[in-house]
């Protein structure tokens, strides 16, 4: 604040896929550690970014949420699932509270990015398996990282002005098409 005189924005980018299994198998540890990282870190952001945006007149909050737990299950990820609900919870509150405030709070719910920490979380990251998570979307491919930050500048900018407690889909379609 310093620095820039303000705060403007805030995006909210945390989080881990968790241990993965049956909720049987899942241990209290790996559940909190996966809701601690995706939506505790959110909380924690927002308490800390809220005062900065008001104090100047309005600004933009976003998060990174996901398709899964909000318009797909997938077995064996519970908590991540949770924990990406959660966030979605969160914002809405948020863009609530803070409307009159001239503070905009959106999440954003992406789709399989090919980026190398999604690539070290698919088991078996092979071309096999690459060519069955693309086909799992409309697109038939996955997001490139730009693709998804230009939907996160969207939501930062002014040209989104009037967008506030949106949980916008950057899936692909994956959420559509399950073919």
């Amino acid at each position: 604040m310093e620095h820039f005189g303000g705060l403007d924005v805030a995006f909210n980018n945390a989080g881990i896929n968790g241990t993965l299994g049956p909720v049987t198998d899942l241990s209290l540890r790996d559940w909190r550690e996966t809701l601690d990282t995706n939506l505790t870190s959110a909380f924690f952001g927002a308490k800390h970014q809220v005062p900065a945006l008001v104090e100047r007149g309005g600004g933009s909050i976003v998060f990174t949420s996901s398709f899964v737990g909000h318009s797909v299950g997938f077995p064996g990820m519970a908590a991540y699932a949770a924990s990406k609900a959660g966030i979605v919870g969160l914002m809405q509150v948020l863009a609530v509270e803070l409307g009159e405030s001239g503070v905009r709070v959106n999440a954003i719910l992406p789709g399989g990015t090919d980026t190398p920490a999604n690539a070290a979380n698919v088991p078996g990251a092979h071309a096999e398996t690459r060519r069955f998570i693309e086909g799992l979307h409309a697109l038939r491919r996955m997001a490139s990282p730009e693709e998804i930050a230009r939907s996160v500048l969207h939501l930062a900018s002014d040209a989104s002005s009037f967008i506030t407690g949106t949980a916008l889909l950057v899936d692909g379609g994956v959420s559509v098409s399950w073919t």
